[in-house]
């Protein structure tokens, strides 16, 4: 439950954050670019806010690796 809520949250993030840089680009040319910019500013920010949340777990299991990786390499060097 707790991952679909996430994957929710990050969604919908995405998709405000996409939709406000994408109205104020249309914006920038009239008011009905303006509201198309926002639609598929939003869209576009859903799917990313979902691709991220499938592949969150892995990037931070990368990270992680990655910082013990570096430490043991770090720790033989003191």
């Amino acid at each position: 439950m707790r991952q679909r809520i996430n994957r929710a949250l990050s969604r919908a993030k995405y998709a405000a954050t996409g939709g406000a840089v994408g109205g104020a680009i249309g914006g920038l040319f009239s008011s009905k670019l303006a509201s198309t910019g926002a639609g598929i500013g939003a869209l576009v920010g859903a799917m990313v806010g979902e691709k991220w949340a499938d592949a969150e777990p892995v990037v931070e299991r990368a990270k992680e690796s990655a910082k013990e990786k570096a430490g043991d390499k770090l720790g033989g060097a003191e």
